[in-house]
């Protein structure tokens, strides 16, 4: 139906930059509905998943396996150990370690939760041909350093919830940050 008015028509550079929008959106709902159907963030799940993947783990084995720095991992654990997901323990051995393992309702919110977003975009990439996941990858670095952002670093984990987010030095919490204005 045509009202008479035009309508826009988007050069290149638009399209590129609508694109880009979709993806942060696409992260941002996915990161909504997990949090409020589940009161996780992205960060907290995949500690919580490698929590119970490994039984029983220490907090610096922890961080390395989901890429985090080792006070986000304390802020990430303080969230789930009051939540009654996990423990930690002092180890037996050494009364300076700790051992870190999942609760039977952090087992049983693990067994319930959907995949994380990035565990079903590496499925669709490693269905990529070879050539065409070095082409994205190519184009996703120009893309950031065209953005000032090679410089930050950043975890494989697609979640609108920043490592600084899960510091436990961040008054911010992920709660607040989703009330509506």
């Amino acid at each position: 139906m045509n009202t008479g008015e035009r309508q826009p028509v988007y050069g290149e550079e638009e399209r590129i930059v609508a694109a880009i929008r979709k993806i942060i959106r696409a992260v941002d709902l996915h990161s909504r509905t997990l949090f409020q159907s589940y009161g996780l963030t992205a960060p907290q799940l995949m500690a919580l998943r490698e929590v119970v993947r490994l039984e029983h783990t220490s907090p610096a084995l922890l961080a390395k396996a989901i890429h985090v720095s080792r006070p986000t991992l304390t802020g990430i654990l303080d969230r789930l150990e009051s939540r009654d997901l996990v423990t930690r323990q002092r180890s037996g051995g050494d009364r300076r370690s700790t051992v870190v393992a999942a609760t039977f309702e952090g087992k049983q919110l693990v067994a319930e939760s959907p995949s994380l977003l990035q565990d079903t975009f590496r499925q669709r990439l490693a269905d990529l041909r070879e050539w065409e996941r070095h082409m994205l990858l190519a184009t996703l670095s120009r893309l950031a350093d065209m953005m000032d952002a090679t410089g930050l670093d950043a975890s494989p984990v697609l979640s609108n919830f920043s490592e600084l987010e899960d510091d436990p030095r961040n008054v911010e919490r992920p709660s607040e940050q989703f009330q509506e204005p």
